[in-house]
C-alpha cells in the first residue's frame, strides 16, 4: 500500500517523505507496553482490593460484589479526573489507564468538564453522554447477543 502511494507522489513529495522519516522520533513501543501493563495491573489490583473490602466489611458474595466494585472504580476515576490526576496517569500509562472501566469514567467526566461553560443542561448533560451513549448501546447489544446465543444453546441441550 505504501509503495503505491509513493508512486503517485511527486519527486518533491518523496524527498519530503524521506526527510520526515529521517527526523521522525522513534516511539519507545516496548517501554509504553510495559508502562501500560503495570498501570492497568495496578488499577485492577485496586479494584480487587475494593472487592475484598466489600466482601469483608459489607458481606457481599463473590457473585454480587462486581456491581459495587465497578461503581466505586468509576466514581474514583471521575473524581481523579476532576482533580487532574487521572489525566497525568493516562499520559504515563497510556492504554493501561484507558482499557479498564476507569477509562470509561474518565471519558464521561472529561466530556462534561470540557463543556461546562455551555451550562449544566446543554453543556454538561448534553455532551456527557456522547461517548457513554455509544458504549452503553454496544454493551447492551453485546449482552443481548450473548444471551440469545446462550438461550439457543440451552434449548439445543448443549449447555
Amino acid at each position: 500500500m505504501m509503495a503505491s502511494k509513493q508512486k503517485n507522489m511527486t519527486p518533491e513529495q518523496q524527498k519530503y517523505q524521506q526527510l520526515q522519516q529521517k527526523h521522525e522520533k522513534k516511539r519507545p513501543v516496548l517501554k509504553n507496553c510495559i508502562r501500560a501493563f503495570f498501570v492497568g495491573g495496578l488499577i485492577c489490583a485496586i479494584g480487587q482490593a475494593i472487592s475484598y473490602f466489600y466482601i469483608y466489611f459489607f458481606n457481599f458474595t463473590e457473585q454480587s460484589v462486581g456491581n459495587p466494585t465497578v461503581a466505586t472504580m468509576v466514581f474514583f476515576s471521575m473524581l481523579l479526573t476532576g482533580f487532574g490526576v487521572y489525566d497525568r496517569l493516562g499520559q504515563f500509562g497510556g492504554a493501561g489507564s484507558a482499557v479498564p472501566v476507569t477509562g470509561f469514567g474518565n471519558a464521561v467526566i472529561s466530556a462534561a468538564i470540557e463543556h461546562r461553560t455551555e451550562g449544566f443542561v446543554l453543556g454538561v448533560g448534553g455532551n456527557m453522554f456522547k461517548l457513554a451513549g455509544s458504549v452503553l448501546l454496544f454493551g447492551v447489544f453485546a449482552a443481548f447477543v450473548v444471551a440469545l446465543i446462550r438461550t439457543v444453546l440451552s434449548i439445543w441441550g448443549v449447555l
